[in-house]
């Protein structure tokens, strides 16, 4: 398989550091980010422990707060 040279900002390479898999190459990612691969499941995992914990808390507080309001709403109707 034939290779390309890129010259890339630092910038641009940290982004593409920072999303790199350990067993990934860089052109894995690319090839990843870039849609490519359109494999729905390949980004099944992507999240460390810690940010899955985030999102599931994140959600689990908006659902509480969804939840309240429609309880403030449903008495506010029906006490009238």
């Amino acid at each position: 398989m034939s290779s390309k040279n890129i010259t890339l900002k630092e910038e641009a390479y940290e982004s593409l550091k920072a999303h790199k898999r350990d067993d990934e190459s860089f052109s894995d990612v690319v090839l990843r980010l870039s849609g490519k691969n359109k494999d729905i499941w390949k980004g099944f995992g992507m999240l460390s422990d810690e940010e899955a914990d985030a999102v599931r808390g994140h959600v689990e507080d908006v659902r509480d707060q969804i939840d309240e309001d429609f309880t403030e709403r449903r008495d506010e109707l029906f006490r009238q």
